[in-house]
């Protein structure tokens, strides 16, 4: 079975990328703990966020905005001193500051899903590459997207991290076309 060379060599991103990278979410939870994890990611590997994953699930109260956004000084000193973590400040009070954001983006348009599949008129962009080095690193959508968490506030959200998080929840469907998984992405039911 033929798969997207990134993943090859490691049990954990080949799972990733089997299970989860490019299936189109809709779980509100979810789509924050992507957002999170890809804005913990810049400048970092993804590789690092994957096995740090579990623990960042347990020191962000499960990936739940409604809690999140209520951390003060106390837990953000909590989580500078968790090594299990991404121990950044900055990015911890994105984080925070995040949830508040993705909050009032549910309140306004009644869930998360609906703003960010809106983008794509609730219909995943199918690429159409043959090799790895075609993936562009940001688009127009990208650039779009980002654009518009900025001006609600979002923090950790350019356009490089924007496209990893469009990948990863199947806005768009970046498996090379010799990989098993974008045949059965252009299939998937969204």
């Amino acid at each position: 079975m033929d798969r997207c060379p990134w993943c090859l060599g490691n049990e954990l991103l080949q799972t990733y990328h089997d299970e989860e990278w490019g299936t189109p979410v809709h779980e509100e939870q979810k789509h924050f703990e992507f957002l999170v994890l890809e804005s913990m990611q810049a400048g970092l590997s993804w590789m690092t966020i994957l096995n740090k994953r579990e623990n960042f699930r347990k020191a962000l109260s499960g990936f739940n905005p409604v809690k999140i956004v209520k951390y003060k000084e106390e837990q953000i000193t909590s989580l500078l001193a968790n090594p299990g973590i991404i121990r950044n400040r900055r990015k911890i009070e994105a984080v925070i500051n995040n949830a508040a954001r993705f909050l009032e983006i549910q309140k306004e348009f009644k869930s998360f899903d609906a703003y960010i599949w809106g983008f794509v008129n609730y219909k995943p962009v199918h690429n159409q590459w043959k090799k790895q080095n075609e993936l562009p690193v940001t688009t127009e959508l990208s650039d779009k997207i980002s654009k518009d968490l900025k001006k609600r506030g979002f923090k950790f959200v350019g356009s490089t991290t924007i496209y990893a998080h469009i990948q990863a929840i199947g806005l768009v469907n970046d498996h090379l076309i010799s990989c098993f998984r974008h045949a059965r992405l252009m299939h998937h039911e969204i």
